[in-house]
Parts: structure tokens; C-alpha cells; sequence
């Protein structure tokens, strides 16, 4: 092939990827198989998670009393629209557990949400489940300057125990919520980009309502994925 053919080639690839909607700027993927460094961030360690096996490899458990990570940054700064998920295992545990927590630093107090309670003004995203007895529902969460949502049916329930694969996404102007790319729930709102913050999984940021479970990976995108491009349970 000549290098003009080789060129013309590599034009045509380079195309073809930017006109699929998908590139290395906005799309980072996280795996939970380290304690060491995540997303290419550091964490803080807090209690002593262990790391266990997962379908996807090593996942990260978390004991719903005293264990976390807490990120030095956050994904998803600046961006106007979005989709979040996750691979992970609830595993029983209290009925409230907030096990992803990806806030904006608030630049007048240097805080990332309320020291207590779960109420605050932060702009953020939240993935939390609800336990009952020995299944769970999900509950997803949006909050910016322009509105907020949250996304949450009981009756949706789903058995502890197994690996499940959680989305939340956001085109410009209606919020969702997925299991296992399944449609859960929806609803309109209005969302300003976040600016910097942290993130902290196993347990709000504030350390109230901590995760009983285990993450084996993330994926952060700035544009809102169909559902036939989601993060799957490998045999699911």
C-alpha cells in the first residue's frame, strides 16, 4: 500500500471513530481491582475493604459499617449531559445505603455535602439502594444550581447477592435510571454542568449510610448511551 492509500486509510479511521460518538475525552472507565489507584486517581482508604472476585475480575467489598474510598477529583467536571454506571453486588445490610457519592466542592466552604444528614444544596450525583430483607431497589439521584431528581420505585425489586450492572443517563433533558439496561424509571429536568469536587464510594460523603457490597468497575461518559451500549454482566 502506498503512503498516500495509508493516509487516505487512516483519515477514513479517524472519521469512522469520531462520527461513532465515542473517544478518549469522553469516556473514562474505572476499575475496582486495586486499592492503590482507580480512574487514575489515588484514594484515601478508609476502614479496610477488601478485594474479592468478581465477574469482571477484582472487585472492591465494602462491609455497609466502617470502609470507603475517597477520590481526590471526580469525573464528568463541565459536562451538560451524561451517563454513570457500574457493576456491582449489594449484599444485604441496612435499608439506606448511599455507595456512590460524586459531589462538587462548594468554593465559599470547601465542603463537599452537609457534615450530617443527607440534605444539602452540593450539586452532585448519587447511586443509592434501599434493602429490604433479602432484595433491593435502586435509587438514582441528580442535583445542579438548575433543578434536581431522583429516580427510585420501590415495587422495582431485584435479589441481593448477585452482580447487577446500574445507569443513570442524561440527554439534555430527561434523567433515567437502568438495571441491567433495563429501563427503571425517567423523568425531565433541568441540569447545569457541575464544576470540581471528589467522589467517595462505599459510603455518602459525609460518612453517613455506608455500603454493605462490593464495585468491581465504573464508566463515566459526557453524552447519554443507549441502553445496547451499556456495561454488561459478563453471562447476563
Amino acid at each position: 500500500m502506498s503512503r498516500c492509500s495509508i493516509r487516505i486509510a487512516a483519515l477514513f479511521g479517524i472519521l469512522a471513530f469520531s462520527a461513532s460518538g465515542a473517544s478518549a475525552q469522553d469516556q473514562t472507565v474505572w476499575k475496582f481491582n486495586n486499592l492503590s489507584q482507580i480512574g487514575g486517581l489515588t484514594p484515601k482508604v478508609e476502614g479496610s475493604p477488601q478485594l474479592v472476585d468478581s465477574p469482571v475480575g477484582k472487585a472492591v467489598q465494602f462491609n455497609g459499617k466502617d470502609t470507603g474510598l475517597f477520590f481526590p477529583g471526580r469525573p464528568l467536571v463541565g459536562a451538560k449531559t451524561f451517563t454513570i454506571e457500574a457493576i456491582f453486588r449489594p449484599e444485604g445490610g441496612d435499608f439506606q445505603q448511599r455507595w456512590m457519592h460524586i459531589a462538587e466542592t462548594d468554593p465559599k466552604t470547601g465542603l463537599d455535602a452537609n457534615p450530617a444528614g443527607t440534605a444539602d444544596p452540593n450539586p452532585r450525583f448519587m447511586f443509592e439502594v434501599r434493602v429490604v430483607n433479602d432484595q433491593w431497589y435502586l435509587d438514582a439521584f441528580v442535583n445542579s444550581p438548575a433543578g434536581s431528581k431522583a429516580l427510585i420505585d420501590p415495587k422495582k425489586l431485584h435479589p441481593i447477592n448477585q452482580w447487577y450492572a446500574v445507569e443513570q443517563s442524561y440527554d439534555g433533558k430527561t434523567y433515567r435510571s437502568y438495571v441491567n439496561g433495563v429501563l427503571e424509571n425517567e423523568g425531565d429536568v433541568a441540569f447545569t454542568p457541575h464544576g470540581p469536587g471528589h467522589m467517595m464510594v462505599g459510603v455518602r460523603m459525609n460518612h453517613v449510610n455506608y455500603f454493605k457490597g462490593s464495585v468491581a468497575e465504573a464508566r463515566f461518559t459526557t453524552h447519554a448511551l443507549k441502553p445496547s451500549e451499556f456495561l454488561k454482566v459478563p453471562g447476563q
